[in-house]
């Protein structure tokens, strides 16, 4: 079976990548995912949040001793107070010489001077395209949608501007339109959107009275919603699509490329069942492709698409009156007494 797919414009060997973790910052790891069948790897996102955070944090234990002496003003040169993203910078440099597969660099940036600036970072470090994380937690009531969206739309153009290497889009579904969001930023340059960005959500403990923040892995049936709009974008958009979220075995990577998707992405079912998971998802894909008699992945790619759907109403909400309407089903399978 031929699994090789196009992605960023990346020549992959399949159409499955791994997407940021932790897991992916330690070499072994890397290697063994690389081994398990891989066909690329996100590293472990750059946030320009947290750099200054802990340059606070340095900040305020570096000058808890100023001026206890009167001939002294400070303890420490002013120029340690101001770490940057080389420390990062000197790992993701170490991950891209450990794999023979391409590294793709993830960032999240809060200025747009310095999504220009870390997106040339690592470019110089070797990144086989860049990821941007766009999301925004809304907290302002007076902060509209539209300005979010010119926000983002300014620094796709800005980084396609600054780098040579393909640049793609991780977005949340919280857009009130996210097919024309992804439409126009597709025409400000981004060469692919991974659908979509899984965000931590707080929770509260009762017994405490006190926040706090549970691992967010994600389960099986999640990959409906990027399933949807992979289906609606296939044919619409000249970029790419990567399907994230939910996607747990081979039947999943299937589901997504019969809808549209050209990769996906994959975490939670590495961390739940290790790398080789990927080895597993990979022989799924193959048994399946043998039954049905399919020599490569564009022979079904986008074969159940809403371009060439038969049913008219599949990626419509309009399917969920369908679904009520044969509501006694339920009931078959979940009695209730």
């Amino acid at each position: 079976m031929d699994l090789k797919t196009k992605y960023l414009g990346l020549e992959l060997k399949n159409p499955i990548i791994v997407g940021a973790s932790n897991l992916v910052t330690d070499i072994d790891m890397l290697r063994k995912l690389e081994d398990a069948g891989a066909a690329a790897i996100v590293y472990k996102s750059l946030f320009e949040e947290q750099i200054h955070l802990e340059n606070l944090e340095m900040h305020q234990e570096m000058t808890d001793y100023n001026e206890r002496n009167a001939e002294m003003t400070s303890l420490f040169h002013e120029n340690l107070y101001e770490s940057g993203p080389g420390e990062f910078l000197m790992h993701f440099e170490e991950a891209k010489k450990a794999l023979n597969i391409p590294l793709i660099a993830s960032l999240n940036a809060v200025y747009d001077e310095t999504w220009y600036e870390y997106a040339k970072k690592l470019q110089d470090a070797g990144a086989d395209a860049i990821e941007l994380n766009f999301y925004a937690v809304p907290l302002d009531l007076d902060l509209d949608g539209r300005g979010i969206l010119n926000e983002e739309l300014d620094v796709v153009e800005g980084v396609k501007k600054a780098v040579s290497i393909p640049v793609s889009i991780k977005l949340s579904p919280f857009y009130t339109n996210p097919l024309y969001t992804i439409a126009e930023m597709s025409k400000r340059g981004a060469d692919g959107f991974v659908l979509f960005n899984r965000l931590f959500q707080p929770d509260i403990n009762i017994e405490t009275e006190s926040h706090h923040f549970p691992y967010n892995l994600s389960h099986e049936q999640d990959a409906r919603l990027a399933l949807r709009f992979a289906g609606l974008l296939y044919g619409n958009i000249e970029s790419s699509i990567c399907a994230s979220m939910g996607v747990f075995t081979g039947a999943d990577v299937v589901k997504m490329i019969l809808a549209g998707a050209d990769a996906v992405q994959v975490v939670s079912t590495v961390y739940k069942h290790g790398p080789k998971q990927i080895t597993r998802m990979l022989q799924e894909m193959e048994a399946w492709m043998t039954t049905k008699q399919y020599a490569n992945l564009d022979s079904f790619r986008g074969k159940l698409s809403n371009l060439h759907s038969k049913d008219p109403y599949a990626y419509r909400r309009a399917q969920y009156v369908d679904i009520l309407m044969k509501s006694d089903e339920i009931f078959k399978k979940y009695p209730v007494r």
